[in-house]
């Protein structure tokens, strides 16, 4: 079930949310259109969940999901971490896809944030770090990862420029490229259902052995 974020954007759990949480966001496109469930994130919390059974998910809907209303969307997750420490999180570690990585660092000096992990996450220069001083900064990013005409993507040097800005704060860097790895993961059919992109399984076991470390 979702429900209301203070921000006014929405959330949903998977599973009911304790001390240690796993607080999801997405990427966003040009245009400035209404935030929508992302098939990428929806697809690595189903495979994830049942493997991780002390962690609790929340998947954050942006009001609006566009870089143009990059501010809102910083915000949104604001209201996610919020939520999810009100509902008993001690622990919390950011996954981020694509746009939704710039979102995460601009959350993670919450006292809560642990970790940040990015899948094909969009860093770019102007982007502060300074937030992920104390945390982890993991990066899964696509050998094939770019953008297209009307299509989103991130280019893997941008992450590795950020991985680069981020390991001369001292923060802890592991960055991985996913060969044959696209942008997305996975993509909804008009039914609703989920298409899984080649490569997706290799992002999702990398994502996995960062939340063991985690739990650990």
């Amino acid at each position: 079930m979702s429900f209301d974020l203070a921000s006014g954007a929405e959330g949903r759990w998977t599973r009911d949310p304790g001390a240690d949480a796993v607080v999801c966001v997405n990427g966003g496109t040009a245009a400035e259109v209404p935030g929508t469930w992302s098939a990428s994130v929806e697809w690595l919390v189903r495979g994830l969940a049942p493997r991780f059974p002390s962690l609790a998910f929340l998947e954050v809907r942006y009001r609006v999901k566009s870089w143009r209303r990059f501010e809102s969307c910083v915000e949104d997750g604001a209201a996610a971490v919020a939520a999810a420490r009100e509902a008993g999180a001690r622990r919390i570690l950011l996954l981020a896809f694509s746009m939704g990585g710039a979102v995460a660092v601009r959350n993670a000096a919450a006292a809560e944030v642990e970790a940040v992990v990015g899948v094909n996450p969009w860093l770019p220069p102007q982007l502060e770090l300074e937030p992920l001083r104390g945390r982890r900064l993991a990066i899964a990013h696509g050998a094939l990862d770019a953008p297209l005409p009307g299509i989103p993507g991130v280019k893997p040097a941008l992450s590795a420029a950020a991985a680069t800005r981020a390991r001369a704060l001292g923060v802890e860097v592991e960055r991985t490229v996913v060969p044959g790895g696209l942008h997305a993961l996975a993509l909804r059919r008009r039914s609703g259902g989920i298409v899984t992109l080649p490569g997706a399984r290799r992002y999702r076991e990398l994502v996995a052995a960062e939340l063991e470390r985690f739990c650990a």
